[in-house]
């Protein structure tokens, strides 16, 4: 073990250019560059003994800690993408540690050793469907950046009258306590009455937007699930509270969307297999891993609709 971190050590550059200390953490996978700098203002980061300040630079060589801990820089010498989609139930939080005891997002994924997940924006408890986890803090930062205009498509059952008007006001845009929202599509997706499913889509993460736009216009939304994340579709193979990693090409195409250069996926050692395999045995429910692919569509049957990509090509 110890000839092998040498060797990884002396693989290192001897130098590299200093680079944003919130972007050199979070692509050693210490989290999104948002999550780091709360860290940095909240003073517990420092560098080489110095508390570090926003917008500071450094490199993979100086001595960065958190909480007076060092933090292993070995990952941020080169990127490591790896891409998980999870299929979240209701009842987990988007956080790592619930003080209520609550169970997470993180609990099912499969354990990393040089590494951690980094989750891609959030779901509230109560809603369920797709989630993305990296190990590239990169690629989650400009996922969720607005900047970016990544589109996220939702499944969302309504219940109250809603009427042609209505829609045409989601879409135009409605005053929001924190600003202007609008979706920028809105389809019927099944159902009558009272109880009507649509497919809606968003440019933006807001907290619990999607209800509240709908929420503005005196209905209530009874049902909320994520089925799409850019160009990924939850796989209608992937029951609720599973996950499965991303092959090359799905990877690449999600790398590409926000302009990365494609990395190749990481091989796993013979000991890492073995791990999750005995992680799936122990748990078949919570952790079952299968080949990624680059087709992805929408899981669950009951709004009866195509994904957007199928009805775009259907209608050339």
């Amino acid at each position: 073990m110890g000839s092998e971190r040498s060797r990884r050590r002396q693989s290192l550059p001897e130098f590299t250019a200093p680079e944003r200390l919130q972007k050199l953490l979070a692509r050693a996978g210490l989290g999104s560059r948002r999550a780091i700098e709360d860290l940095i203002e909240a003073g517990r980061v420092s560098v080489n003994g110095e508390t570090a300040t926003m917008g500071q630079k450094a490199t993979a060589q100086d001595r960065i800690e958190l909480d007076g801990r060092k933090i292993d820089l070995e990952a941020a010498s080169q990127v490591v993408r790896r891409v998980l989609v999870y299929n979240k139930p209701e009842g987990e939080v988007t956080t790592r540690d619930d003080p209520e005891g609550r169970p997470t997002v993180f609990d099912r994924l499969p354990r990393l050793k040089d590494q951690r997940w980094i989750a891609v924006g959030r779901l509230d408890i109560n809603t369920t469907g797709l989630m993305l986890f990296t190990t590239d803090g990169e690629l989650a930062n400009r996922l969720m950046h607005p900047s970016n205009e990544v589109d996220r498509e939702y499944a969302v059952r309504i219940f109250g009258e809603v009427d042609d008007a209505m829609i045409e006001r989601l879409l135009e845009g409605v005053l929001l306590e924190d600003g202007m929202a609008r979706f920028s599509d809105v389809s019927p997706a099944g159902g009558s009455g009272l109880n009507r499913w649509f497919h809606v889509t968003l440019m933006e993460g807001r907290n619990r937007e999607v209800r509240r736009l709908w929420e503005s216009q005196g209905v209530q939304v009874s049902r909320l699930k994520r089925v799409r994340y850019g160009p990924i579709f939850l796989p209608s193979r992937l029951s609720v509270g599973r996950w499965e990693e991303l092959g090359q090409k799905a990877a690449d195409d999600l790398s590409q969307s926000v302009g990365l250069e494609p990395v190749p996926i990481p091989v796993k050692t013979p000991g890492e297999r073995v791990r999750h395999e005995r992680k799936r045995r122990k748990q078949p429910a919570k952790s079952v891993k299968r080949g990624g692919g680059s087709k992805w569509q929408v899981s669950d049957s009951k709004p009866g609709r195509q994904p957007q990509s199928t009805r775009k090509k259907s209608r050339r």
